[in-house]
């Protein structure tokens, strides 16, 4: 038996995360962000958009969600198998055993579910692809030494902990004590800039 689901049009909890980040995108809750997850319709649809690229195995589905996310969503296998198994079960995926392994590939109803629900998977892709970039970003500010903690010179890489652990303690405070922060930032950042 067919089942139908509706998906909404943005990534449930990714939102949140987006938000977090500077708010560019500015849908959804914040679950994702607290838990990084998805519902298990929303992984469903994920998982079957991914499979439309190609036949995978479990585990090559969770390292593509993990790299188009930058590291931010990396789902467990106690979650994919169950979502790959409901695929299989409602026709939408087809199993192919490779040794030990399972290789999973959409069916043709799988392709029609997935037409019907485009719409969704694609957003939710895209916000994942979003997150990646925005990964990328902040790795990026947060870089420009070694990360090693033992190479980098004088303490800096202590000093940027410090910076992390005072900017989180700082999460939710006033506008007042936004604009303080950011002007610290801002004249922090000159002085980096400086030669002298």
């Amino acid at each position: 038996m067919r089942k139908h689901f509706r998906y909404g049009r943005g990534f449930a909890g990714l939102g949140g995360f987006a938000g977090g980040l500077g708010g560019a995108m500015g849908r959804g809750s914040r679950a994702f962000l607290a838990g990084r997850r998805l519902a298990s319709g929303e992984l469903q649809l994920v998982l079957l958009a991914l499979l439309a690229e190609g036949p995978s195995h479990g585990y090559e589905l969770i390292k593509a969600l993990e790299e188009r996310s930058g590291g931010f969503y990396s789902p467990s296998p106690g979650m994919i198998y169950p979502a790959l198994t409901w695929l299989e079960e409602v026709g939408f995926a087809s199993v192919a055993a490779e040794g030990t392994k399972k290789l999973y590939s959409i069916t043709e109803p799988g392709r029609a579910h997935l037409k019907e629900n485009r719409e969704a998977a694609d957003a939710m892709l895209d916000q994942l692809g979003w997150i990646g970039r925005k990964m990328g970003r902040v790795r990026e500010i947060f870089g420009g030494f070694d990360e090693d903690e033992d190479s980098e010179p004088q303490g800096v890489w202590a000093a940027r902990r410090d910076l992390r652990h005072a900017l989180r303690e700082k999460h939710g405070a006033s506008t007042e004590e936004r604009q303080r922060i950011a002007q610290i930032l801002r004249e922090a950042a000159a002085r980096i800039r400086s030669k002298g």
